[in-house]
């Protein structure tokens, strides 16, 4: 986070969702991160994994934010295994990270999309 990044930002959707000023179906929370089921799915299973701290995109990350990452990458496997993606290497699932407007963010959180499940669900 940097001076002018706040730790939560009012006006997001996601940020009213990890205060539950917005209803969501979680899949896991802990302090630092939060997931929950997508509301508009592209696959059998959709999650989307994001920090609890308010940083809009993969474009603001610094040094300061290797940990919060790294267990984020760690745990979307878990998780996919939580929620119905068949094990690897014949199951798996996809890991989506857009990040701008020509990237297709259309909210500005950093958030990862995990999808999963039997296909044919191509999309995206």
């Amino acid at each position: 986070m940097t001076a002018s990044t706040p730790a939560h930002d009012p006006n997001c959707i996601f940020c009213k969702i990890i205060a539950k000023q917005i209803p969501s179906r979680t899949v896991y929370e802990d302090d630092e991160l939060y997931a929950f089921h997508d509301i508009h799915p592209w696959a059998p299973v959709h999650f989307l994994l994001i920090p609890k701290l308010h940083i809009p995109s993969m474009a603001q990350l610094d040094a300061s934010h290797t940990a919060l990452l790294g267990r984020m990458m760690a745990l979307v496997p878990k998780l996919a295994l939580q929620e119905g993606c068949n094990p690897y290497p014949d199951g798996g699932f996809r890991l989506v990270c857009n990040t701008g407007a020509e990237g297709g963010q259309e909210v500005q959180h950093l958030h990862f999309h995990v999808m999963g499940g039997p296909r044919p669900w191509l999309r995206g």
